[in-house]
C-alpha cells in the first residue's frame, strides 16, 4: 500500500508535467507543424508547376528545333537544286561556245584548206608554164637555129 501511495503521489506530481507536454505537442502542430507543411505543400506544387513548365518548354523547344531543321534541310534541298541547275546551264553555255568555236575553225580550216588547194593549183599552172618555157629555151639553145622544129618534136 505504501507503493500505491507512493505511486499516487508520483502520478500526480506529473499530472502538470504531462498537461505542459501535450500543450507543448498542440502548440507544435497548430505553430510548427502546420504552418510547415502548408509552405511545403506550396513549394512542391510550386516546384511541381515550375517542373512541368520546364517540360512543356522543353517538348516546345524540341518541336521548334525539328521544324527549323525541316526548314534547314529544305533550304538546302532548294540551294543544291538550284546550284545543279545553276552548274547545267553553265555547261550546256560552255558546250554551246565549243560547238560555235568548233564550227568557226573549220570555216576557217576549209577556207585555208581552199586557199592552199588555189595556191597549189596556182603553182603548178606556173611550174607547167615554166616547164614548157624553159623547155622550148633548152631546145633553142641546143638545136641549131636552122632546123625545122617538126623534127625535134618526133
Amino acid at each position: 500500500m505504501d507503493i500505491l501511495t507512493q505511486l499516487g503521489g508520483l502520478v500526480l506530481g506529473s499530472v502538470p508535467t504531462i498537461v505542459l507536454f501535450v500543450l507543448l505537442i498542440v502548440a507544435y502542430n497548430v505553430l510548427v507543424r502546420k504552418p510547415l507543411a502548408k509552405t511545403l505543400a506550396e513549394r512542391n506544387a510550386r516546384t511541381g508547376g515550375a517542373v512541368e513548365q520546364a517540360r512543356e518548354a522543353i517538348a516546345a523547344a524540341e518541336q521548334k528545333t525539328a521544324l527549323y531543321e525541316e526548314k534547314l534541310r529544305t533550304v538546302r534541298m532548294e540551294l543544291q537544286t538550284e546550284r545543279e541547275k545553276r552548274v547545267a546551264e553553265w555547261n550546256s553555255d560552255r558546250e554551246h561556245a565549243l560547238g560555235v568555236a568548233r564550227d568557226a575553225a573549220r570555216l576557217k580550216v576549209d577556207v585555208a584548206r581552199k586557199e592552199i588547194e588555189d595556191s597549189t593549183a596556182s603553182a603548178r599552172q606556173q611550174i607547167e608554164d615554166a616547164t614548157a618555157m624553159l623547155s622550148e629555151q633548152i631546145l633553142r639553145a641546143v638545136m641549131p637555129s636552122g632546123a625545122p622544129r617538126s623534127e625535134v618534136q618526133q
